[in-house]
């Protein structure tokens, strides 16, 4: 029987979420920040009425594995590849350049070494979720956005699963070098197994059977849970298998009924998500760290974007999407919030510099939104001109 919790817990999060969203909705705001601002009402360090906030996180992210599955459904693997050449210099370069202005203002704040290279660590990376969340993917235009942003974004994890190898490795022995070896092998083998399949046995099945939308539905589904648990199997994480999952059906005739069919069960984990982000966070140490809070959010919210366009622009993107794309990026990314608690837990950092880095990115994510939603079209626009999916 379902514990009686988790369902007073999923009333609270969707009603409460109903409720928010309305007055959001009514003062012209994010849904995103009343998601976020519910999880602090009710959760561990506000009411108390969700005591446990990590189920939700769990659940809550079944919704990024998906949101990545259906990206991956609208990238052709030969632009994806082409993509990725022009975005590796981005990537480079703006992630150097982030992670400076994060040490630089770690050491003006008074933090140690270590704290100041975490802090610069977790300033080069964009959020995955508000990025793509926040995209549409039926106009062709952000199609493209969408291809330059994956590729960035994936970069970005790739960097970012390189700094947890070794924050695992700072709590441990040393670096685990055979397991970094691993993964290497692992990406490329796991991309082979999933296109072979898709080609030879799941393509078939779904074209035999493509009059049967249950099943179409069922299949996709399990297609993207089970790439991706293989991929946790073979060392690599949920949303690296569930993308390749994605990509191996982009060619399909079916992907776009697919990526249709999924969106509304995308969004239902994704609402766990964001409240997860605001149950989590203890709000009793708010007054201590604001204002390096603020200043550390405006600084990232005002250097990516621009950093972002003109290297893009360098890259020889045309017209408006160098700036669209740099500002779709402002943000710092929820891979932060995970390196900041587990530096913390590996000793890497204090729980000061800990709740530092999550209070940025929660501002970053709030703002980030707000300009996105005010001035580019995404699928929840207040306004009905902006309003795209």
């Amino acid at each position: 029987m379902l514990d009686h919790t988790l369902i007073f817990s999923i009333f609270l999060i969707f009603t409460g979420a109903a409720i928010l969203a309305t007055l959001a909705l009514f003062a012209r705001q994010s849904l995103l920040v009343a998601y976020i601002l519910l999880g602090g009402l009710v959760g561990p360090w506000g009411l108390q009425l969700v005591n446990d906030a990590s189920v939700i996180q769990q659940i809550g992210h079944i919704g990024i594995i998906f949101l990545l599955f259906l990206l991956g459904l609208n990238l052709q693997p030969s632009q994806l590849l082409h993509m990725f050449r022009e975005a590796l210099v981005v990537t480079v370069v703006s992630s150097v350049i982030f992670g400076g202005c994060g040490y630089a203002l770690g050491w003006l704040f008074g933090y140690s070494l270590h704290e100041c290279i975490v802090l610069g660590a977790v300033m080069m990376f964009s959020s995955t979720i508000i990025g793509l969340k926040l995209l549409p993917t039926t106009a062709l235009h952000h199609r493209h956005v969408g291809q330059v942003m994956i590729s960035i974004l994936l970069l970005q994890d790739i960097i970012a699963i390189a700094i947890l190898l070794f924050l695992e490795g700072f709590s441990s022995a040393g670096i685990e070098w055979q397991q970094a070896g691993k993964l290497a092998v692992a990406v490329p083998l796991l991309v082979v197994v999933a296109f072979v399949f898709e080609r030879y046995v799941l393509q078939p099945l779904m074209m035999r059977f493509d009059t049967i939308k249950e099943y179409i539905f069922l299949t996709a589904i399990g297609w993207c849970i089970g790439i991706a648990q293989l991929a946790v199997f073979i060392g690599l994480s949920y949303e690296t298998g569930a993308f390749i999952a994605g990509v191996s059906l982009a060619a399909s005739p079916i992907s776009l009924y697919i990526a249709e069919s999924l969106k509304p069960l995308r969004d239902f984990f994704l609402i766990m998500f964001f409240f997860s982000l605001g149950a989590s966070f203890n709000i009793s140490v708010l007054p201590q760290i604001f204002i390096q809070a603020l200043l550390l959010a405006v600084v990232m919210l005002a250097v990516k974007p621009l950093v972002f366009a003109k290297l893009l622009k360098a890259a020889g993107e045309k017209g408006s999407l160098p700036a669209e794309v740099g500002v779709r990026l402002g943000q710092i990314s929820e891979f932060s919030l995970l390196i900041a608690i587990l530096a913390l837990n590996a000793g890497a950092i204090g729980s000061q510099a800990s709740y530092l880095i999550q209070a940025a990115t929660l501002i970053t994510f709030i703002v980030s939104a707000y300009i996105i939603m005010l001035n580019y079209p995404t699928p929840i626009a207040v306004s009905d001109r902006l309003r795209k999916d």
